[in-house]
């Protein structure tokens, strides 16, 4: 007891560098350390600084401390993108990481804020779902505010190991940002039963969200459609070294080879899987770079042999848009995309990437950041050009392919179009750059997807983590990173739309602002 109230003191006499360790303890139930009871501690740490802030204005820099520790651990990711590109020193990834969580500590700062305001005079249990709720909003807000950047909600922490869902089995009824409030939730709500020595309850909340996190699933179900999924571990650093494209096709390609021609399949290439230049129209000069024979026909023959009859090929691609700059055709913008070829090399359908990433996909503020000599992280000199978002491409007897490229897999309710639900998600990535930490991060949210939206989602990988999950968020099969391989089998049933997938994120938004106004009118009437 002593040791708890010492404990308390501490945090009540030092709240900024209390803030800072909850912030970090919080980004350490995200993979790869996936140590979730610490981000439960964590936040209902956040909970009650929060609450116990003397004015809105010091529980605003608490949230904004809390952030900055916890974004800039959960990211760390991001430093390693700066050493494989040329244009800037691999020394401002680590200035980056910090300057970004800059930003996006702006969202948990707002939560303390707000529940402050709301919550004077409020019940430590009131407080609790107050905040639970504010922090949804907020972090529902990150999302799409200035384009947005949606990578590791909180309720990420939720999620079980790779052959069980977890506490975030709720999903189908709740979705990712009230996912987030709960996790809160269950913080300030261990934190409430520690403060008030009601140890009973808490050790049967504790032994409840273990067996939770741990729940087997159950048994999966088989599907009728055949895939080969491939992984060829290109390296990052030789992607866009030309004298290796024939010898990285040759490589993808003995990975595709075909053991059983008596099956219709769904062949499966990563982002960044095919070097060539696929469509037809462009300046020969840029065919002569990149494509077998400088010829998109020859370099779509070769796929459609590659792949074989009754198969179907989707593979990330690059597309250019053409335009006239001082009379001289060029290329003046790219489409990072998903190219559909079928065995007689023909393009039967294809995506272009709607959420793409700032300073990665193009340069935000180019004016601004170019003459500084800032470029983006991926190479070449001009911006891709974003899609029209969510589509389902009919591929007839391989089914309804909903394509998310990379990154979009992470934005919670814009994966799949509701007026045409997919079959299965596609998500081919480009993972080389993240190090040990972006990998199986990315690989989480592509299983909040799936069971949010009832849906298998497919990743297909240059260096890893590949998989596929089923629509319960069960990784099924997968290859580890960089390691060259495929998966074969077929690809797992989707389950009828779920509530989430029906109503998007306003069901999310729903639960929060229910948490709030719940709270707020429950305090009322106590007080009455």
């Amino acid at each position: 007891m002593n040791r708890l109230n010492a404990v308390a003191a501490w945090i009540a006499g030092h709240p900024r560098l209390a803030t800072v360790a909850f912030g970090l303890l919080a980004a350490t139930g995200f993979p790869p350390l996936h140590l979730w009871p610490l981000t439960l501690v964590a936040m209902g740490g956040f909970a009650w600084l929060a609450a116990s802030a003397p004015t809105v204005r010091s529980a605003f820099l608490r949230g904004w401390l809390f952030g900055v520790a916890h974004f800039t651990l959960a990211n760390n990711w991001i430093a390693t993108a700066f050493t494989y590109q040329a244009e800037m020193p691999a020394w401002l990834g680590w200035l980056a990481v910090p300057l970004l969580s800059l930003y996006l500590a702006v969202y948990p700062a707002l939560a303390a804020a707000l529940a402050n305001r709301l919550g004077r005079g409020m019940g430590r249990a009131g407080f609790a779902v107050l905040a639970a709720g504010c922090w949804a909003v907020t972090e529902w807000l990150r999302s799409w505010v200035f384009t947005g950047y949606a990578w590791d909600p909180l309720g990420l922490a939720l999620l079980g190991p790779w052959d069980r869902p977890g506490l975030a089995a709720v999903l189908p009824w709740f979705g990712t940002y009230a996912l987030s409030g709960i996790a809160v939730l269950l913080g300030a709500s261990l934190w409430l039963l520690a403060a008030e020595r009601r140890w009973l309850p808490a050790g049967a909340m504790v032994v409840l969200l273990t067996a939770g996190m741990y729940l087997p699933a159950p048994k999966a179900r088989e599907g009728t459609l055949a895939f080969t999924l491939v992984q060829p571990d290109l390296r990052q650093e030789e992607l866009d070294d030309a004298s290796r494209f024939e010898e990285q096709f040759l490589r993808i390609a003995r990975l595709t080879a075909r053991r059983d021609a008596s099956e219709r399949r769904l062949v499966l290439w990563p982002e960044s899987g095919v070097p060539d230049y696929l469509r037809d129209g462009y300046p020969q000069r840029y065919y002569n770079q990149t494509t077998a024979a400088g010829d998109p026909a020859f370099a779509r023959f070769r796929i459609g042999r590659t792949i074989g009859e009754d198969s179907l090929l989707l593979t990330g691609a690059v597309d250019l848009e053409i335009g006239e700059v001082d009379g001289v055709e060029r290329a003046v913008g790219a489409r990072n995309a998903v190219t559909a070829i079928d065995a007689e090399g023909r393009i039967v359908g294809g995506y272009d990437k709607a959420h793409l990433v700032p300073y990665g996909e193009y340069l935000a503020l180019r004016w601004l950041f170019e003459p500084l000599g800032l470029r983006r992280l991926v190479a070449g000199s001009i911006d891709f050009w974003p899609g029209p978002g969510a589509r389902t491409l009919d591929l007839g007897e391989w089914g309804g392919a909903g394509i998310q490229i990379c990154y979009e897999i992470v934005f919670s309710g814009q994966v799949a179009d509701r007026s045409d639900r997919p079959d299965y998600i596609f998500n081919p990535s480009n993972d080389g750059w993240f190090g040990s930490w972006g990998p199986p991060q990315h690989l989480a949210q592509a299983r909040l997807r799936a069971i949010e939206e009832g849906l298998p989602v497919l990743r297909a990988t240059t260096t890893g983590i590949s998989a596929v999950i089923d629509a319960r968020g069960v990784v099924r099969r997968h290859i580890p990173m960089h390691r060259a391989d495929r998966l074969e089998g077929t690809v797992p049933p989707a389950f009828a739309p779920t509530l989430f997938a029906r109503l998007g994120n306003w069901l999310a938004m729903g639960w929060a602002l229910l948490a709030i106004l719940g709270s707020l009118v429950a305090t009322r009437l106590r007080r009455g």
